[in-house]
């Protein structure tokens, strides 16, 4: 499986950035997918994940009412849509895929991509 990220960049506090993630090869073997984030210095940090069919969409606490999770099953891709940044949303931003029943288990990475927010 390969992950392909786009749509980071800088953007003011407040603003509104879009990230795609488009998913090839053995796509049949996924049955999550979703983002982590990194900040330098800190650890690397789930933000959101979806299932395969889309039904289930789980946001961690930082981002919840900001960001919305969604996918296009006929093109194998997922969406970050990300309003209201703040500044501490400053990170790069990895897209994964799980393939076991532990969905924000990360099988596979994408390459990443850089969010800054500027205050």
């Amino acid at each position: 499986v390969q992950l392909v990220e786009s749509g980071g960049g800088l953007v003011q506090a407040g603003g509104s950035l879009r990230l795609s993630c488009a998913a090839s090869g053995s796509t049949f073997s996924i049955n999550a997918m979703g983002w982590y984030r990194q900040a330098p210095e800190k650890q690397r940090e789930l933000v959101a994940t979806i299932t395969s069919g889309g039904a289930i969409t789980n946001y961690a606490e930082f981002v919840k009412g900001r960001f919305t999770i969604s996918r296009d099953n006929g093109k194998n891709t997922i969406f970050l849509q990300m309003n209201s940044l703040k500044p501490e949303d400053t990170a790069v931003y990895y897209c994964y895929a799980a393939t076991s029943p532990a969905a924000v288990v990360a099988r596979y990475w994408g390459q990443g991509t850089q969010v800054t927010v500027s205050s």
